[in-house]
């Protein structure tokens, strides 16, 4: 319970003085990053700059690019100039550096939203998680995109204290209580149904869960977005320094400055996510989106798939994950996707505040490495260095949830485009200030099931 009680109590700190910066350059390498995994990696990095769109999308993670196929799906045919302006390589943020999941939250965490919102909207939360993820697996299955590696299995909850048990059971007793969708299908199991099934001695829970390549579905996406419109660029290696309000009377009524020339634009979509204050600086601190970095290792197993499921695994309340990759054959080894550990991180803010996705801490790599072979005997080799580690920048926000409208439906160019991101605002500022600009960031660790979303 360490790393949730520390997640919570950042936001009662003083936040750091904020300075405003953009992805390092030298970030470390994600298994997910190859030359063949990401061939628009540099897209659009070089040649002229195009200075006009009706709609800049900056980001090109899971967040901006399924806002430009919705775009592009919704207003197929009008010929919409979209622009995603990113400042490294495609997809080099948070998607591109997560575990790999893509499950829904079904009754976990399912008390904290009932305790802050009510019932109604805690149930409403978890069912567009739901709706995303069996959607995105729909679109994967009828564009046929089997380079994702896309996989539908079980996510099972580790359980290894009293006290995860008693949280997970009234999480679980609150969800079935106000009848969230698919609760029916969580199954319980006992330690001895745990050996059996997974070599575990500790007691767990299942329900529906997912995994696949998250750069790779990014990539088709973006593809087919592109097909639908096109219109549709982007541009790699293309920092969003700043943004100015042009006057009234021009037609276009933002300015973006870039290393690359100035690019004029009518609508603002920021899918930054934990880099967001860098062009919102209002959005700093404990209010707004707090950076947070995450850590993920590649663990080669030492039992062959045929006694390692393919499932996809949760352990202390979801503060470590893991799920084993698809394998040719039965008797190979697969490769653990492992990430977590930042209840060993050191004192309380050393992986918050922080946008340096170039170094891995040496405390949170320990716990990932020896946390498996602890649980699993017999199935993962002690002292087994990981094959590649890596670490990337998420968005936290105080109350778990992303600074998005979920029913919000924008409008742009008077068409209904049913983009769930919400208008940014700043307290402090009149709205005006921020007319035309959207957001959709701060998904909290959660981002592939709710990005998508529309």
């Amino acid at each position: 319970m360490g790393a949730i009680n520390d997640v919570e109590a950042i936001f009662n700190l003083p936040p750091p003085q904020h300075v405003s910066a953009l992805p390092v350059p030298n970030s470390t390498r994600s298994f997910w990053n190859t030359p063949e995994s990401n061939p628009l990696a540099r897209e659009g990095s070089e040649g002229q700059l195009i200075s006009d769109a009706d709609v800049c999308i900056i980001g090109s993670g899971i967040t901006g690019v399924s806002a430009a196929y919705h775009l592009a799906k919704n207003l197929e045919g009008t010929q919409l100039n979209v622009e995603i302006l990113e400042a490294r390589d495609f997809c080099s943020g948070a998607t591109g550096r997560n575990g790999g999941h893509l499950t829904a939250e079904i009754f976990e965490n399912f008390l904290i939203r009932q305790r802050r919102y009510g019932s109604d909207e805690a149930r409403k939360v978890h069912q567009l998680e739901i709706h995303t993820a069996r959607e995105l697996a729909k679109l994967i299955k009828t564009e046929g995109w089997e380079a994702v590696d896309f996989v539908s299995s079980h996510r099972v909850g580790l359980i290894t204290t009293d006290r995860e048990l008693e949280i997970a059971k009234n999480n679980y007793n609150a969800a079935k209580e106000s009848s969230v969708d698919s609760i029916e299908e969580v199954e319980w199991l006992s330690e001895t149904e745990m050996f059996k099934a997974y070599g575990t001695p500790h007691q767990g829970y299942r329900h529906s869960g997912n995994n696949l390549w998250p750069l790779k579905l990014v990539t088709q996406l973006y593809k087919l977005a592109k097909q639908l419109n096109p219109n549709l660029n982007v541009y790699t290696n293309t920092p969003v320094t700043a943004i100015v309000r042009k006057s009234t009377a021009t037609s276009r009524q933002w300015s973006l400055s870039t290393p690359r020339g100035d690019v004029q634009c009518s609508y603002i979509i920021h899918a930054t996510n934990g880099y967001t204050s860098h062009l919102l600086p209002h959005m700093h601190g404990p209010s707004g989106i707090v950076p947070t970095r995450g850590q993920v290792i590649a663990l080669r197993a030492s039992a062959p798939s045929s006694e390692i499921p393919n499932d996809c695994w949760v352990g202390t309340l979801g503060w470590n994950y893991w799920f084993p990759r698809p394998v040719a054959s039965s008797d190979q080894e697969p490769l653990v996707i492992l990430g977590g550990g930042r209840d060993e991180s050191g004192p309380l803010p050393e992986e918050s505040y922080t946008i340096d996705d170039s170094v891995v801490n040496v405390n949170v790599g320990k716990k990932l490495r020896n946390y498996l072979p602890s649980l699993f005997p017999g199935k993962y080799e002690e002292g087994r260095e990981p094959e590649i580690e890596w670490t990337g920048i998420m968005g936290y926000t105080k109350d778990g949830d992303p600074f998005v409208r979920l029913n919000h439906f924008s409008r742009f160019c008077c068409l209904d485009l049913r983009l769930k991101v919400g208008p940014v605002v700043n307290g402090s500022q009149a709205t005006d200030n921020f007319v035309g600009q959207y957001i959709a960031a701060g998904y909290t660790g959660q981002g592939m099931p709710r990005a998508y979303a529309w």
